[in-house]
């Protein structure tokens, strides 16, 4: 049989293509990562919650477009060591695990991160690419933190629809030191453009509720995010302290069933 992993992104391309036209596709730097502390189980509330702010504006007009942020140190986009993008499998509808010689998941809480792209006018950017990416449950990067060097998963592309909209299935980041809980992103002009990290459109962050990252904390494997959130605050934050109102998810869900992250945003 054949291995087709480790072709590139373009061998995906192609045999995507050549199977439909319409596909989902999935994908998510900080500073300094922390070692976890030995996990504890608390019970969580299991009610929904609602935080945050999506869509256009209140009067219906375009939204602003989304601060342009940095992609830290272990972006996996090629521009700092690994390249992501470049191997067969990255377009995909779920990032918990590796792929290719690995198949490990990360642990953690579930998480769909549903996200919608505009163009300026307020338009759909109807097949727009999202390259997103974040760190793990004990606050590490795949393929760049020793714990996960070997892995590369919570990374991944998706495609956007007509509606400018994507969705992809992850797991709850951790919190490290020093950054406030977030999730990475790049967008791209076409899926084929996602092969280089040298022609993107923007590189931003969603940031992630308080209230919700505390209850998501609560349960077993985040202890140390509980400290490390508890010592950062959003207007502490490097990257959120110059305001969030462009970048913070809607969250709904609790940690039995898993939380839905959703942000509408525009792109110049």
């Amino acid at each position: 049989m054949t291995d087709n992993h480790d072709r590139g992104l373009q061998f995906d391309l192609a045999t995507l293509f050549g199977r439909r036209r319409a596909l989902s596709l999935i994908g998510g730097a900080g500073l300094t990562l922390v070692a976890c502390a030995p996990s504890t189980t608390t019970t969580s509330p299991s009610t929904t919650t609602t935080t945050g702010s999506a869509g256009t504006t209140a009067d219906g007009s375009p939204l602003a477009a989304i601060p342009e942020e940095t992609a830290g140190p272990y972006p996996g986009d090629g521009s700092n060591g690994p390249n992501a993008l470049t191997q067969s499998g990255i377009v995909r509808s779920d990032i918990r695990s590796s792929f290719g010689s690995s198949t490990r998941t990360a642990e953690g809480v579930r998480l769909t991160i549903e996200l919608t792209v505009q163009n300026p006018d307020g338009k759909p950017f109807a097949g727009a690419a999202v390259y997103l990416w974040h760190c793990d449950i004990n606050g590490d990067y795949s393929m760049y933190s020793d714990r996960v060097k070997s892995e590369n998963f919570l990374r991944g592309v998706q495609e956007a629809d007509s509606s400018g909209k994507l969705k992809f299935v992850s797991v709850f980041p951790g919190a490290y030191s020093g950054r406030w809980p977030h999730i990475h992103f790049e967008v791209y002009p076409t899926l084929a453009a996602a092969t280089s990290a040298g022609n993107k459109v923007t590189t931003s962050q969603l940031a992630l509720p308080e209230t919700t990252c505390k209850e998501v904390y609560g349960t077993t494997g985040y202890t140390q995010s509980v400290q490390n959130m508890s010592r950062t605050s959003l207007k502490q934050d490097m990257v959120f302290r110059d305001g969030v109102d462009h970048q913070m998810a809607t969250m709904s869900g609790n940690v039995q069933s898993g939380y839905t992250a959703a942000l509408t945003f525009a792109v110049d």
